[in-house]
């Protein structure tokens, strides 16, 4: 087990054709995952983010930077690149790519070297299907026997049977529905951490990102734009785009005054004082909608989206400004309602860059 050290990563593919540049897919990239913590690297698809995950894994090779393990450095640093076999990783694809011709034993045991197979293969096989919370009796199945949850479970256990240094999880939930999503996912996480082993998942799903790792990497246009704890990225995102890109934003301008700022949502408090023209982010659930009393911004209701537990709720202001809410779905308006929005809580600010 170790740390995970990207310094400076940067790696283009060539031209498609005459007249093509060639396709700067990791552009700088500099990311630390401390030993035995969970981190994601989240973004849109084609920002580049399996590309990173397969330069970590040995698949490629970087143009220019490094990349290290722990101490050793695997890529770059004009050492020779190590190969994906000696590094020891362990790689979860999206699809798990079980062996199906092998039984669910066979299949977590390969990992293991020959002497390690015959020595202890049945006792660490035992362990690992405990570690993924799979009953012992599953040892026998063939894939095709499994669900598609059970299938990754297996990928990770055969991931984690050889005690690699990382674990790289490239996207391996993607196909499943969201309920054997999530509970997938957590009990991926829970292994991870009884394991202590460092890992690294790529998802384009932020709830996954935010609600699974103790960091949270962003990527878009192949560079890594911010890298902090889930909340932080939430609540204090490094610039608009990845305010409206990561749970979703109403981004308006307004005019700042010291410690508050003039909106089409009205008057705002900052998190931070500050003057003069700024972006100004503020989340749906922040956007209360009053049905009762004509209090704050008048508009006219657009479209619900209601979910349930709640709902996302798009209004027309008076001025044309159209706004997100998100609240409760016990109680919500109706299309060609009248309602009146106002903000709470604090909102953050952002100048227009060059600004001083």
């Amino acid at each position: 087990m170790s740390s995970l050290t990207v310094t400076g990563v940067t790696k283009s593919f060539p031209s498609t054709g005459r007249g093509h540049a060639a396709t700067r897919a990791v552009d700088d990239v500099t990311l630390h995952v401390p030993h035995g913590s969970f981190t994601t690297v989240l973004g849109p698809s084609g920002c580049g983010k399996t590309t990173l995950l397969r330069l970590i894994a040995g698949f490629l090779v970087p143009d220019s930077g490094s990349i290290a393990f722990g101490d050793t450095v695997v890529a770059g640093d004009g050492v020779r690149p190590m190969p994906p076999q000696t590094r020891r990783v362990g790689y979860v694809p999206q699809e798990g790519a079980l062996f199906p011709h092998l039984d669910v034993a066979a299949n977590i045991a390969f990992g293991l070297g020959r002497e390690a197979r015959e020595s202890r293969g049945d006792d660490r096989v035992a362990e690992m299907l405990d570690l993924v919370e799979l009953p012992a009796d599953f040892r026998d199945r063939r894939p095709d026997e499994l669900s598609g949850g059970q299938q990754q479970r297996v990928a990770l256990a055969r991931s984690l049977a050889p005690q690699p240094a990382v674990v790289l999880l490239d996207e391996p939930f993607s196909s499943l529905d969201a309920g054997l999503r999530g509970t997938t996912a957590r009990a991926v996480r829970r292994a991870l951490q009884a394991s202590n082993t460092t890992g690294v998942l790529v998802t384009h799903d932020q709830n996954e990102a935010l609600s699974l790792a103790d960091e949270v990497a962003v990527m878009r246009a192949g560079r890594l734009v911010q890298s902090a704890p889930p909340s932080q990225v939430y609540l204090s995102p490094s610039d608009p785009q990845v305010a409206e890109f990561v749970g979703r934003a109403v981004v308006l301008p307004g005019t700042a005054n010291a410690a508050h700022a003039t909106c089409a949502l009205g008057q705002v408090v900052l998190t931070e004082p500050t003057e003069g023209e700024v972006a100004l982010m503020i989340r749906p659930e922040q956007v209360y909608v009053d049905l009762v009393h004509a209090e704050g911004v008048r508009g006219t209701v657009e479209e619900v989206s209601y979910y349930g537990h709640d709902c996302a709720v798009q209004v027309r202001l008076d001025d044309g400004t159209s706004v997100l809410s998100r609240m409760s779905g016990v109680l919500h308006p109706v299309a060609g309602d009248t309602v009146h929005l106002r903000v709470t809580g604090l909102v953050r600010a952002y100048r227009p860059a060059g600004s001083p």
